[in-house]
C-alpha cells in the first residue's frame, strides 16, 4: 500500500524525522489560508499521486507569487498527471501538498527497502541524489551503496558512521544522519513497511538535513495489524480491478497486454505469462486463482478479466492437484453463459478430473478451444486474439 507524500511526511514527524512544513489542499478555496500559514513569498506546489517522476512531468512546481500559486493549483487539481511510472491516462490529482521551500546545498539519496535476496532490510544511499538517480544507478553503479541490517542486532552505530563516512559527511551532518537513520529504521519495523525512499534528502545551506520528499510503502500482508495505516489508504489511486481482486482473495496484477491469463499457482502463472511473451503475445494480467478455487471464484475471476477493455483473448491454464479440473470447467461454462463472452478462450486442463472437465466443456454450448499442450495453447490464443484485433 502506497502513501501519498503528505501522509509520509506526517508519519516522519511522529518519528522525529526532519521534513518541511506544509499543508494539504483539496479545493482552491483553501489556497489563501494555506499560503498565509506556509512560507512567505515562495511556495512549492506538489501534486499528490502514487507515481514517481512528478517533477519532470510538471507535478512539482516552485512558485514566487500568490498569482502563480493559484494558476498552478487550478492547472493541477482535478487533472491527470502522466509520468514515466503511469500509463497513458496518468493518475488523478485529487489533492495538492503546498510546502515551504528550502535553500539546498546538496542532494542525497536515501532508502530503506526489504531486500528479498539477503532477506534483510537494506539501506541504500548515494551522494548523487535528485531527479536523475535512475541514470546514476545505470551509468555509475559504484555510486549506489548498499548496507544490509542484521535482523538480530538491528541498525548499529558503527554501520551508520561508515555510511556517513562514505557520503563524505562532516561531524555535524554525521550526528544528524545517524539519528535520522535510527528513526527511519524504528518507523520501518514498527509500521511494517517495505520501502522508505527519500529522494532527495537535502543538505541545506545552514548544514541541516531535511527530507524533501517521501515515498513510503506498507506491506499489504501486514495491514491487518496496522489498522490506522489501512484507514488512510487512497483507493482512488489504485487499479479498480486489483482492488476488487484483493477483496475476493484473488492474486491479480493488471498489465498492458491484450491476452488475459487465469492460472492456479503463482509459479505456473509466471511461466504462462513468459510463454505468451516468448511466442510474441502480450499478457494482460497476472492472475493466480489459488488452490481452493471453486466455480464461483472462476466466475468472479472472469468478471475481473473482462472488465479490462484491452483484453481480446483468454488463456486458462489449470494444473489440477487439490483443484479439480471439472470444477474449473463448470466455472468457465457458467462465466461464458452469464457474461455472453464474445472473445476467444483457450483452455488447458491437466491433472485431477481433467478428462471430466474437458468433457463438460465439449458437451456445453460455449465456444472454447482446448489444447493439452501448453505451447500450443499459447500459440493458439495469440493467433485467435490477433484475428480478433483485425
Amino acid at each position: 500500500m502506497n502513501l501519498h507524500e503528505y501522509q509520509a511526511k506526517n508519519l516522519y514527524r511522529k518519528y522525529d524525522i526532519p521534513t518541511t512544513k506544509g499543508k494539504l489542499l483539496t479545493h482552491p478555496s483553501q489556497l489563501d489560508d494555506i499560503l498565509r500559514s506556509v512560507g512567505k513569498n515562495k511556495w512549492v506546489i506538489k501534486a499528490q499521486v502514487h507515481a514517481g517522476g512528478r517533477g519532470k512531468a510538471g507535478g512539482v512546481v516552485l512558485v514566487n507569487s500568490k498569482k502563480e500559486a493559484n494558476e498552478e493549483v487550478r492547472r493541477l487539481l482535478g487533472s491527470n498527471l502522466v509520468t514515466h511510472q503511469t500509463n497513458a491516462q496518468g493518475q488523478a490529482v485529487n489533492s495538492i501538498y503546498i510546502e515551504e521551500p528550502c535553500e539546498i546545498k546538496d542532494e542525497i539519496y536515501l532508502a530503506f527497502i526489504v531486500d528479498r535476496t539477503s532477506q534483510r532490510i537494506m539501506i541504500i544511499t548515494s551522494s548523487e541524489g535528485g531527479m536523475d538517480i535512475e541514470e546514476v544507478a545505470e551509468r555509475f553503479p559504484e555510486k549506489i551503496l548498499r548496507n544490509p541490517i542484521n535482523p538480530i542486532v538491528g541498525i548499529m552505530p558503527a554501520q551508520c558512521r561508515q555510511i556517513c563516512e562514505d557520503l563524505g559527511f562532516d561531524k555535524d551532518l554525521s550526528v544528524q544522519m545517524i539519528d535520522l537513520m535510527k528513526n527511519i529504521y524504528k518507523m520501518f519495523v514498527q509500521k511494517d513497511l517495505s520501502l522508505v525512499e527519500i529522494n532527495p534528502l537535502v543538505v541545506t545551506k545552514d548544514n541541516k538535513l531535511i527530507c524533501l520528499d517521501g515515498k513510503v510503502v506498507v506491506d499489504n500482508s501486514a495491514l491487518y495489524r496496522q489498522p490506522k495505516m489501512n484507514e488512510i489508504r487512497d483507493d482512488s489511486q489504485e487499479d479498480e480491478r486489483e482492488l476488487k481482486a484483493e477483496k475476493l482473495d484473488l492474486n491479480y496484477v493488471s498489465l498492458d497486454g491484450n491476452i488475459a491469463c487465469m492460472v492456479n499457482g503463482a509459479g505456473l502463472a509466471m511461466a504462462t505469462m513468459d510463454l505468451i511473451k516468448t511466442h510474441g503475445g502480450e499478457p494482460a494480467n497476472f492472475l493466480d486463482v489459488g488452490g481452493s478455487v471453486n466455480e464461483k471464484r472462476v466466475i468472479e475471476a472472469f468478471e475481473i478479466i473482462l472488465s479490462d477493455t484491452k483484453v481480446n483473448g483468454i488463456l486458462v491454464n489449470i494444473f489440477g492437484g487439490i483443484v479439480r479440473c471439472d470444477i474449473i470447467a463448470a466455472g468457465i461454462i457458467g462465466a461464458a453463459e452469464k457474461m455472453n463472452i464474445n472473445i476467444p478462450i483457450v483452455v488447458r486442463l491437466e491433472g485431477t478430473n481433467a478428462k471430466e472437465g474437458l468433457e463438460l466443456i465439449k458437451n456445453s454450448n460455449v465456444t472454447v478451444y482446448e489444447e493439452a499442450d501448453l505451447d500450443k495453447a499459447a500459440l493458439k490464443i495469440i493467433e485467435l486474439s490477433n484475428k480478433g484485433a483485425k
